[in-house]
């Protein structure tokens, strides 16, 4: 029948697995398979399950692209566009075998890396096909909800508000002629490894899904080092383009230290924004320069707060970005702009592993709890279609040893 040690049989198991991975933790997926699926299972068996399937997943992600080992069909074509995208987030962790409780693993927080690999279709235009940014950027409420600081008090150029923009991914609403590729299948990766070892894991998955055969390639990161030593090393044929949304907010905060008033602050972060939007990276680059000789280099002992540091942040970030800030070029092959993509999905793996009074083991709990939740996020079912084909598991009817024939020998 298939059973395990545990006596659960692979529908089971796959329910069990299911629900592990859509629910906020282990005691709700013991409701739910109560109080659902009929079938009263321990939240202890529901996190041995998943521990299993979880390194088990890791193992066939980290299999040759060329075996059968290895997650995922390759498709029968190249995407006319492959798109890269990675972040890291944060989840806390405790050090296993110290019994029941908290115990932490250093100070608890880990960073996981995460990465969506999506194919799309896009369209090219012969020029810029959104020359002026959106309105969302254009909103003072939204741009300091995405910078994260105090909103100013200046007109909206929106009348109420931002909620004719809020529904749109990234915040870029283009309207009906809309210029940004579309979506077609999303895979996801998600792990504890160090950025070395998940850039291999990228360029594994990358290659199972032809990603290196595509005729357009985009690599999107914000400022994390790690992101674009993964791109040198693993997808240097990707044109790397950093996420539009983060120097929008550098330019916001830095326009907020630099001038007095909220109508100087606004005029002031709008023309600056506008020309990053056009291109002009390197007019801003020598303006946010002048402003740094009016107010002087920051002393060593300057705090995050001051003007002068805040600047000299700012001038070191677009020193190291100008090269993947050429974004009317990006609209113009029909290149994504934003990591709105992966924001979303950062948001989906939150759901799982990050919440109030939520530990996992480090770092093997963590891991399997990551491959668990990534292949569940996965469009082509990936979960699924491991928990029904599980090579080596127990569940898996072995053929049985052939007989060892014995010859006698007289002594």
């Amino acid at each position: 029948m298939g059973l395990d040690a545990r006596e659960l049989t692979p529908t089971l198991v796959l329910k069990i697995v299911v629900t592990a991975a859509e629910t906020r933790s282990f005691v709700r997926g013991e409701k739910v398979m109560s109080d659902v699926a009929g079938v009263p299972v321990s939240a202890k068996t529901i996190q041995r399950v998943v521990g299993d399937v979880g390194h088990e997943l890791a193992d066939r992600r980290d299999a040759d692209p060329r075996t059968d080992e290895a997650l995922g069909q390759r498709p029968e074509v190249a995407p006319d566009l492959a798109v890269v995208e990675c972040d890291g987030g944060r989840l806390r962790t405790r050090e296993p075998g110290c019994g029941p409780g908290v115990h932490f693993a250093g100070e608890g927080w880990r960073e996981d890396k995460n990465a969506c690999l999506i194919r799309a279709r896009r369209r090219v235009f012969d020029e810029d096909p959104q020359p002026e940014p959106p309105a969302c950027f254009r909103d003072a409420k939204h741009v300091a909800k995405i910078a994260e600081t105090e909103a100013l008090s200046v007109a909206s150029p929106l009348p109420g508000g931002t909620a004719e923009h809020e529904d749109s991914p990234g915040g870029v609403s283009c309207g009906e002629d809309d210029w940004r590729p579309k979506r077609l299948v999303r895979t996801v990766l998600s792990s504890m490894a160090c950025s070395e070892d998940f850039g291999r894991q990228m360029a594994r998955e990358a290659k199972r899904r032809r990603f290196y055969e595509s005729p357009a390639k985009a690599f999107l990161g914000d400022g994390l080092p790690w992101n674009w030593s993964i791109w040198k090393k693993d997808f240097r044929d990707f044109v790397p383009i950093l996420d539009f949304i983060h120097p929008l907010s550098y330019l916001f905060v830095t326009a907020k230290a630099v001038q007095e008033s909220a109508e100087d602050v606004w005029s002031q972060y709008l023309a600056w924004m506008r020309g990053c939007w056009q291109g002009e990276v390197l007019q801003v680059l020598e303006e946010l320069r002048q402003w740094q000789a009016k107010l002087g280099p920051p002393p060593s002992d300057a705090a995050e707060s001051d003007p002068r540091q805040i600047v000299a942040k700012t001038i070191t970030y677009f020193e190291h970005n100008a090269p993947r800030m050429s974004y009317p070029e990006y609209r113009r092959q029909g290149f994504p702009i934003t990591t709105a993509w992966m924001e979303s999905l950062v948001k989906e793996i939150n759901y799982r592993v990050k919440g109030t009074e939520m530990f996992w083991n480090d770092p093997e709990g963590a891991e399997a709890i990551l491959q668990v939740r990534a292949a569940a996020l996965c469009d082509d079912d990936r979960l699924k279609k491991h928990l029904r084909t599980r090579p080596g598991c127990p569940f898996t009817r072995r053929p049985k040893p052939p007989k060892l024939r014995i010859k006698n020998r007289k002594s």
